[in-house]
């Protein structure tokens, strides 16, 4: 509970009690992790998914939050590992999806990438973000109409979500739809996706 209201350090204690009590509970070890994870703690939080994988082979979520770790490690081939194993115990696991498409994404594999955010999108069909990331990997693709429908979905999902409208402004820019685009921006900026004004000062002054 402490950790879901961004108390880490607090949450840290909790777990390091529960481990102390019990030390085979392979949930304390990975929501332990978690929480030196958000801290910043990066390879502690690894220690401990790998002792939740340790006392639980099979656990899908401690290797999907593993490859998050690594991931932010820099240990790109590690963290789609860890994805691809996550995905091999879970097949319908769609933040091990998404979490795999984001990488590949990252890494230029747009092809990967769009098969990982089209299967999250089948298992998950109203979530904002599966669509965000498949129109962020259409944009690199060059399809900016197939990314100006990812975006509107997601927004029309999520009608907060700042990047969408970011990135749904300069998908309309490079179809020519300014005065729009602009809108979008402008709507971006206001929502402290603050980016959106390097575009508005190079296309809608």
């Amino acid at each position: 509970e402490k950790g879901k209201k961004g108390d880490y350090r607090g949450a840290l204690q909790d777990f390091n009690k529960a481990i102390e009590l019990n030390p085979k509970d392979s949930r304390a070890y990975d929501n332990r992790g978690i929480a030196k994870n958000e801290l910043g703690d990066h390879k502690g939080a690894i220690q401990d998914y790998n002792k939740a994988i340790e006392l639980n082979p099979n656990f899908a979520v401690a290797y999907n939050n593993r490859g998050n770790a690594k991931d932010e490690l820099g240990e790109y081939k590690g963290a789609i590992q860890d994805f691809n194993k996550a995905i091999e115990l879970r097949p319908n696991y769609p933040l091990a999806y998404i979490n795999r498409g984001h990488r590949k994404h990252a890494l230029g594999e747009y092809k990967g990438a769009m098969k990982d955010f089209n299967k999250v999108i089948e298992l998950k069909p109203n979530y904002a973000l599966a669509y965000y990331n498949r129109g962020v990997t259409k944009s690199s693709l060059a399809d900016n109409r197939g990314a100006l429908q990812d975006y509107n979905k997601s927004i029309s999902l999520n009608p907060n979500y700042a990047l969408a409208y970011y990135k749904r402004g300069n998908a309309k820019i490079k179809l020519g739809q300014k005065d729009s685009g602009c809108l979008d921006l402008s709507k971006a900026g206001e929502m402290e996706a603050f980016q959106a004004y390097d575009l508005i000062k190079k296309h809608c002054q």
